[in-house]
């Protein structure tokens, strides 16, 4: 499916590389019954309290829909929508730049050799409300958080408003 497919390339790019295309393309096959997404997570982000653990978002399943495949949800995740959330990950800026306002952040980082790339469950899209500064180590952003249940580029989930927290 190009729209996965698409995310996963966006999701693998390295953050030196970035002004490099990805030269790899990923499968585009999809099984059609329902599949649980897992992250392969090669450095461990710690739980931290008030923030949202990726192993929560990752709980979503990918089910067969006529001729699409489409997201579900647990409950768990579905509360989230809207709401005001903290996420931890690491920054993978999608413009060139020392400070970004629209970037995505992950559950891996885009630096790691030995790391997967992480699936549309292990990405969130992220626009800020003041440029955050770029950083290879983890950081930690409070925001509005969207549930994307049918988005077109195949994200499954959305920040907005987000600003930086200091305290990691």
């Amino acid at each position: 499916m190009k729209i996965i497919t698409h995310l996963v390339l966006i999701a693998s790019l390295s953050i030196p590389a970035l002004a490099f295309a990805a030269s790899a393309a990923a499968d585009a096959s999809i099984p059609t019954q329902s599949i649980t997404m897992s992250i392969s997570r090669g450095i461990p982000l710690p739980e931290l309290p008030g923030v949202v653990s990726w192993n929560t978002l990752a709980k979503v399943k990918q089910v067969q829909a006529k001729d699409r495949i489409i997201p579900q949800f647990t409950k768990e995740i579905s509360a989230l929508n809207n709401r005001e959330v903290r996420i931890q990950g690491f920054m993978m800026p999608l413009e060139p730049g020392l400070k970004q306002k629209h970037f995505l952040i992950s559950v891996n980082p885009g630096t790691c050799p030995y790391c997967m790339p992480a699936g549309p469950d292990g990405v969130i899209e992220v626009t800020s409300k003041a440029p955050v500064k770029y950083s290879m180590e983890p950081i930690v952003l409070s925001g509005k958080m969207t549930v994307l249940n049918n988005d077109p580029t195949g994200l499954f989930y959305r920040m907005t408003e987000a600003t930086s927290v200091s305290d990691k």
